[in-house]
This record gives structure tokens, sequence and C-alpha cells, in this order.
């Protein structure tokens, strides 16, 4: 059988973006039936809120999307991350630079922010919507979607020619 993708976001806290973009792409993930070949994770770089369910704003704008977040919890990203996933996106330049920072050379090229999947998009962050009201959770839902979409072409592209080769 295959190894699976591995597949983590990373924003700061945890509770916003990267558990949004965690929900969506698995449910991207499942919705392609590949479930079976790919995990998907998410971390902070911060230890703010680790324990914690994703913000109830994140998890409102999931629901209304057909999406469960609820199960998540933060963490911070570990030493081993680097080592377990294949992808480790972040959600902006300040977490990007904070992951590379901790990031052993040699895997250097696993990092990379989210929104490079999404072509379509004339932005290249995803915005904390933390302090911001419900349409910042709305508009990050959005980014998220269409990044989760272009990520999975590129992984599935990937797995289809591991199989050819």
């Amino acid at each position: 059988m295959q190894e699976k993708v591995a597949v983590l976001f990373v924003c700061m806290g945890n509770i916003c973006r990267s558990p949004t973009a965690e929900g969506v792409f698995r449910h991207v993930v499942k919705n392609s039936d590949l479930c079976d070949l790919i995990q998907t994770d998410s971390a902070g770089t911060h230890a703010y809120h680790v324990g914690e369910p994703p913000d109830k704003r994140a998890q409102a704008t999931a629901n209304s999307r057909g999406i469960d977040i609820s199960d998540l919890r933060a963490r911070r990203v570990s030493h081993d991350d680097f080592e377990k996933f294949d992808y480790i996106i972040a959600m902006d330049n300040d977490n990007l630079a904070g992951l590379l920072n901790e990031c052993p050379e040699h895997h250097k090229e696993k990092v990379q922010l989210f929104l490079a999947y999404a072509d379509e998009l004339n932005e290249s962050e995803v915005p904390d919507p933390y302090y911001g009201g419900e349409r910042g959770f709305t508009h990050v839902f959005d980014l998220v979607e269409s990044a989760s979409n272009g990520l999975l072409a590129e992984i599935n592209e990937r797995l289809t020619s591991k199989d050819k080769g």
C-alpha cells in the first residue's frame, strides 16, 4: 500500500486559519475519495492556545458551509513535524519565516505559503481574522477553499506520477 502524503497547515495560534484550512482540505480530500492517501493536521508557530478548539467564529463559518472543525485542537509545531510532513503550509509570511527559521535545511522545500496554490487569487497571504468581524472569517474560508483545490490538484498529480513510476 502506498504511503500517505502528509499535509500540515500552520498559522500563529492554530485556532483560526490553520484549523479552517485543515477542515476545508480534509473535506475536499474526502469528497475526492483520497482519505486513504492523504493525511492532514494543523499547528501554530506559537503555543498561545494549545489544547483549545478552533475559534467559535471559525467553527460557525465552517459549519455554515457544511464543514465541522469542532474536533480539532490547537497545538504548537514540533521539530518532528519537519520530518513527518510532506507539505508544511504557512498562512502568511510571518509564519513562513518562523517555520523556515526552525526548519532543518534539508526540509525547507516542504515549507511554503498556502495561497501559492491559488493562482486565480490576487493575494499571497491568508489574513488573520482574529481581531476582525464575521466577514474576515468568511474571507479566510473563501481563500482557503481556493488554495485547497489547488493543493489537492498538485498532490493528486504527485500521487499519479508515483503510481506510474
